[in-house]
């Protein structure tokens, strides 16, 4: 089915013969024979007839400009030389190069690079959880992550998977660009924002997770848990995926006592009463109180008391954060400090025992 077209009643007929106050339009008076030839950057020669191209409206009836119209005036005047979008606009392009003709204008190059689509391979659309770039944002994806895949998604560069900005600047070409649509694979996509993050900034991921746990209920975010989230930043950013990931994974360094016990935390803690009453003791002198002095009492004290280290740290970790996951034993104990390690071990021991 071809789509509605004028069909040109007014195209050589005098305008003096049109009804008195008629509204009307102001028409491009298109060539009809010959042809238009995009010599595309992406997608290579692109050729349509003239014939198929109507005498497309510039000016609508309220004397405003249409789209195609105005793109052109916009970007003659801006001396644009290179337009790069969505290949949806190549047929647009075909109508802009009349423009540009009619007006004796020399055309910018055009590359019409292919669109995104799902999983399934069809357009990308809100059922395949299309998103804006402040919902990507939300969700906790680093900015530099989402342009790393973005780029890679449709320009080849080898077996490359992390590329800088500095070097995405440098070795783009639009040569590398594929005429076929890319998939969006998000597992790719967190998997690449998870390499972000590990190598990111420590103090520019602490200040963003802080943002986030802002306003959240059931936290206190003083200074001193401030301090604890930069402290243990190093260790909570090797497990995450995404920013809302590492808020989450940090929250628990904000939380009063008592905390809220996962069921297997609990059950960690009611099977370890015993040993988190000899770790208090143990770890109450540790001077100074460092991941590494920790360490070497937590190993001292699994040996004297015939455990394994695990069987040491899993109670211990139930009782300082209220999970079964956490960074190292050791530098969560040292970012949470002596005084509040105590009495989290002490508050797990009495909310176990009430609930006995």
């Amino acid at each position: 089915k071809r789509p509605p077209r004028y069909d040109g009643t007014w195209r050589d007929r005098d305008p003096a013969t049109a009804p008195p106050g008629a509204p009307f339009t102001i028409r491009l008076r298109a060539p009809q024979t010959g042809e238009v030839t995009i010599d595309d950057l992406v997608q290579g020669p692109v050729t349509v007839a003239n014939a198929e191209l109507d005498d497309m409206i510039l000016l609508r009836s309220d004397g405003s400009p249409t789209y195609l119209h105005a793109v052109v005036v916009d970007d003659h005047d801006m001396g644009i030389t290179h337009v790069i979008r969505g290949d949806d606009h190549l047929t647009n392009t075909f109508r802009q190069a009349q423009i540009y003709a009619a007006n004796g204008w020399e055309r910018p190059r055009f590359a019409h690079i292919p669109l995104i689509h799902g999983p399934d391979g069809a357009k990308l659309s809100k059922r395949h959880g299309a998103q804006s770039v402040t919902e990507f944002r939300d969700q906790g994806l680093l900015p530099e992550a989402l342009c790393n895949y973005l780029l890679r998604l449709g320009w080849g560069h080898g077996d490359t998977e992390i590329i800088d900005r500095a070097e995405q600047i440098r070795l783009f070409d639009l040569d590398g660009v594929g005429r076929g649509a890319s998939r969006m694979d998000y597992a790719k996509l967190t998997h690449i924002n998870g390499v972000y993050l590990r190598g990111a900034d420590d103090g520019r991921l602490a200040d963003d997770v802080i943002a986030r746990l802002s306003g959240r209920p059931g936290l206190v975010l003083d200074d001193t848990a401030r301090v604890r989230i930069r402290a243990l930043m190093p260790g909570l950013k090797e497990r995450a995926k995404s920013l809302a990931d590492l808020a989450d994974n940090a929250a628990f360094l904000a939380r009063p006592l008592p905390l809220d016990y996962e069921p297997k935390a609990r059950a960690l803690i009611e099977g370890g009463a015993e040993l988190l009453r000899g770790l208090a003791a143990t770890l109450a002198p540790v001077e100074p109180f460092t991941a590494d002095a920790i360490d070497a009492a937590l190993r001292a004290f699994a040996e004297h008391s015939g455990h394994k280290l695990g069987q040491v740290a899993q109670p211990l970790r139930a009782a300082l954060t209220g999970s079964t996951t956490s960074p190292g034993i050791d530098a969560t104990a040292a970012a949470l400090g002596r005084d509040e390690c105590l009495a989290r071990i002490g508050a797990a021991i009495a909310t176990v025992a009430q609930h006995a």
